[in-house]
């Protein structure tokens, strides 16, 4: 590629289908063409640059700790941190595949990797970014069945079950991001110079689509963790009304005792009884504090999903509806497209942050001093 700058004009020569003579399918010639970014300033252009490769660079260290994590620490390699693996390869599949064009998107103004790869390209975002929203789901289910029925269901969470789970929530996200590929689709026959690479605009795919990546997934989660969030204020108002309780049972104890010669002994025991009763305070404390910070740890969790992507696909569905809907800007769609894409850059923090063994096996792996 050969970029040659004339006043504030880049022209790039680059392999670029031709125009006139091939349509959508069929390209075998490649001319020069020449794109204007004359209307971005220089210093945004940059800033949008760095920006997003920093973006894309903390998604791709972070999925990849997560997944080297699970498999290298010992404590972390539990069968339900496999749906947290799954997740990563979803979003770091995202950050390596999906972003860098992206960017180059953005930045050039237009699409200049030709018809198919710009198929392919929307394929693999749909089936990534949908496929991470549906691990996020399936976490969600674990997470319930293992609080509302964990002696039952620790027994059905086998190592099979778990990733045929994963496997239906990669199949799933492909029956999503297929159809466009097989015909279900409004891309143009001829892809011209300023044809955009764009998701099918098929009304019927965006209902179809956007129901199962999101809406659907969106509902099943939050009704998942508001039971998870009602079963736990329950488990705590039930371990915070025991702890008088344990308090009472705290007051000294009459011991009586009989020794060989049949003489009785009195005492009281009430230092042991304490020191028992002190240690079980103790203990409920801290698993009270425990539920609190996995509550806590729900909300943020729920709260960034609909923040990042709730926008985006508010988005994807009036403006395909809403003909009379004013036309949004080309910085405010790829700032609400990137809100989406953020998801993928927090999911490995907010699943580990408030997980001490991963803060271990983080440390671990940059040779970080662990606390």
């Amino acid at each position: 590629t050969i970029v040659e700058a004339h006043s504030q004009n880049f022209h790039l020569m680059s392999m670029e289908p031709q125009v006139n003579e091939s349509d959508w399918g069929n390209h075998s010639t490649f001319v020069a063409i020449k794109v204007e970014v004359s209307d971005t300033p220089l210093w945004e252009t940059l800033s949008t640059i760095l920006v997003l490769s920093f973006l894309i660079l903390i998604t791709i260290v972070g999925n990849i700790l997560v997944i080297l994590s699970v498999f290298t620490y010992k404590p972390l390699r539990i069968v339900q941190n496999f749906f947290i693996v799954s997740l990563a390869v979803a979003d770091l599949t995202v950050a390596l595949f999906v972003l860098p064009f992206n960017v180059a998107y953005i930045i050039l103004g237009r699409w200049i990797f030709g018809p198919k790869l710009c198929e392919l390209w929307l394929t693999c975002d749909v089936l990534c970014c949908t496929a991470s929203i549906l691990n996020l789901c399936a976490i969600a289910l674990d997470r319930y069945w293992a609080i509302t029925d964990p002696i039952n269901y620790a027994q059905k969470r086998t190592v099979t079950r778990v990733l045929i789970s994963i496997f239906s929530v990669w199949a799933f996200s492909v029956l999503i991001c297929l159809p466009p590929l097989i015909g279900w689709n409004d891309w143009p026959q001829n892809f011209e110079h300023s044809t955009p690479c764009r998701l099918s605009q098929e009304k019927g795919y965006i209902i179809y689509s956007s129901l199962g990546s999101f809406y659907i997934p969106l509902i099943v989660m939050t009704v998942v963790y508001i039971k998870i969030f009602v079963a736990m204020r329950r488990r705590l108002r039930e371990r915070s009304s025991q702890l008088p309780a344990v308090a009472k049972a705290s007051e000294p104890q009459l011991v009586v005792s009989v020794n060989r010669q049949g003489q009785i002994h009195y005492s009281h025991d009430g230092e042991t009884t304490h020191n028992v009763t002190q240690f079980i305070e103790q203990k409920q404390k801290i698993s009270l504090s425990k539920e609190r910070k996995a509550a806590r740890t729900l909300g943020i969790i729920m709260g960034t999903f609909v923040v990042c992507w709730l926008p985006f696909f508010l988005m994807y569905v009036i403006l395909s509806f809403c003909e009379s809907c004013p036309e949004l800007s080309d910085k405010t769609k790829n700032f609400i497209t990137w809100l989406g894409y953020i998801n993928s850059s927090l999911n490995p923090i907010i699943y580990t942050i408030f997980n001490l063994d991963f803060r271990k096996a983080f440390a671990i792996l940059l040779h970080c001093p662990s606390r």
